[in-house]
């Protein structure tokens, strides 16, 4: 099992930025894929980053593809997500969760670990 707690999240303005992290404890880090996912008051949790074991392949949805960049630190067991450019629909609770796997995955079913989750909120 990994424990998985965020961090970063607040209130920021239109066009501004954030950097979330998720610190990891438990399971070897490197042994897994990482990633950010996002749930607004009434919608479904969505799908947002994912990053290979190794932070050599990584993969959006396609609302934040050019805004938002996710990374990991192997040394540190820590997994970044940097958004830029947010829009008051990047509002949300986000959460970062540990893969089954190393490979990326946009199904949340292949993640078995998740943080409590951290809130973002972009004002207009």
């Amino acid at each position: 099992q990994v424990q998985l707690v965020e961090s970063g999240g607040g209130l920021v303005q239109a066009g501004g930025s954030l950097r979330l992290s998720c610190a990891a404890s438990g399971r070897t880090f490197r042994n897994y894929a990482m990633g950010w996912f996002r749930q607004a008051p009434g919608k479904e949790r969505e799908f947002v980053a994912t990053i290979g074991w190794s932070g050599d392949t990584t993969l959006y949805v396609d609302s934040v593809n050019g805004r938002f960049t996710i990374s990991r630190d192997n040394t540190k067991n820590t997994v970044y997500l940097q958004m830029n450019s947010l829009k008051p629909e990047d509002t949300a609770v986000y959460y970062c969760a540990a893969a089954r796997t190393g490979w990326i995955t946009r199904d949340r079913y292949q993640y078995r670990d998740w943080g409590q989750g951290t809130q973002v909120t972009v004002s207009s």
